[in-house]
């Protein structure tokens, strides 16, 4: 992303930050037991602090202040997971209420089972955030795919997002429910890396523990730009992945698997092409697996002979019901889908971003056994 749009990004994430932290105290502040409880210069406080937390945690974490920056991250990102949900209780109770032009004398009672609910969530989101991943099962038949490879499994993980908020021994306990799948192939659809490259060389041992007989592959998320490039795929190599970056491989005679970086990614520099040409040419006969962090251009890699494509990076929203506001952008948001013919199967995440919230989201690990057509 360009230094002017990056400036231009995240100054409107501040105002849109803002904007909510003034929506719910405004009207947080007019509840009862709140009004009658907490002065209103409090109030007001705890707003600023609340706007400044996860901005001051970025910093910290930036600058190496692990001793603070670590505990204010963890509260800062599941405070921006609550504060989406206040809001849209709060959304829900002036939408019944028309502001609190009907039901007038009831409006702020309403308003302060908003406030009890969107914190109820966000505990449960908290709850299932943390939970282990669920193992998704999927059969896909493809044509093309030698006989000799019928009943091979494919593995799909994503979006891990190691950095800060994971811990050394989740990644452990993630390898070995992965390797217990017993996968012939294993497959990081992006984002394993965050924010920053070497936050994720203490998860190197760990993840050097994927096993699988054909290979265990990565593509780039729109992360692993963010942390830089070059020191992400080194990583990345590192743990033992083989990156693939708008180039094919034949795994197995007959099996040919082909990854692309990120397309946001490539849209954002300006290098325009998603690339799935550059990717796929010259590949010899039989199925080809596509692996692409973000769910573009599916239409694309259907025309061009792919028999099945895996993608990541919606989290299918993580937190319900930004689920919602996600199709608006990416209609392929999570699960399996058939377009043109050809099968696409979105993961949702195995780990989480931001917050480490997930509201009828859960985080999973995809198995998937190639069938012959």
């Amino acid at each position: 992303m360009k230094s002017g749009s990056y400036v231009n990004f995240v100054a409107t994430v501040l105002v849109i930050w803002a904007a909510m932290h003034a929506y719910v105290f405004w009207r947080g502040g007019s509840v009862p037991w709140i009004k009658g409880l907490i002065p209103a210069w409090a109030v007001f406080a705890a707003a600023a602090l609340l706007w400044l937390s996860y901005p001051l945690a970025r910093v910290c974490e930036a600058r190496g202040y692990d001793l603070i920056g670590l505990p204010l991250e963890f509260f800062a990102a599941n405070w921006v997971g609550t504060l989406f949900l206040l809001v849209a209780a709060m959304l829900a109770a002036d939408v019944l209420t028309l502001g609190g032009w009907v039901f007038r004398a009831h409006a702020p009672l309403v308003r302060g089972w908003a406030v009890l609910l969107g914190l109820g969530l966000a505990a449960l989101a908290l709850v299932q955030g943390l939970r282990a991943p669920v193992v998704c099962q999927q059969e896909v038949r493809i044509p093309g795919l030698p006989a000799e490879r019928d009943g091979l499994v494919v593995v799909q993980i994503s979006d891990l997002h190691l950095g800060t908020l994971i811990g050394e021994r989740w990644i452990a306990r993630l390898v070995d429910r992965v390797n217990d799948l017993h996968p012939d192939l294993i497959l990081a659809v992006g984002d394993i890396v965050d924010a920053n490259a070497t936050r994720v060389v203490r998860f190197i041992p760990a993840l050097r523990k994927l096993q699988a007989p054909l290979g265990v592959y990565a593509v780039t998320g729109n992360h692993e730009f963010y942390a830089g490039l070059e020191a992400s795929v080194v990583v990345l190599r590192q743990s033992g992945f083989k990156v693939l970056r708008d180039e094919w491989t034949e795994v197995a005679p007959g099996l040919v698997l082909a990854g692309v970086d990120d397309l946001t990614a490539k849209a954002h520099s300006g290098r325009g092409s998603a690339g799935f040409d550059l990717a796929l040419a010259g590949r010899p006969p039989g199925a080809t697996v596509l692996m692409s962090h973000t769910p573009w251009e599916v239409s694309e890699a259907a025309r061009l002979g792919v028999n099945l494509m895996l993608s990541g990076h919606t989290h299918n929203g993580q937190i319900w019901p930004f689920t919602y506001l996600v199709k608006m952008r990416y209609p392929y948001v999570g699960g399996r889908y058939e377009v043109d013919g050809m099968p696409l199967i979105v993961c949702t995440g195995t780990g989480t971003w931001g917050p480490r919230m997930r509201l009828w989201r859960p985080s999973e690990i995809v198995r998937i056994s190639l069938r012959k057509a």
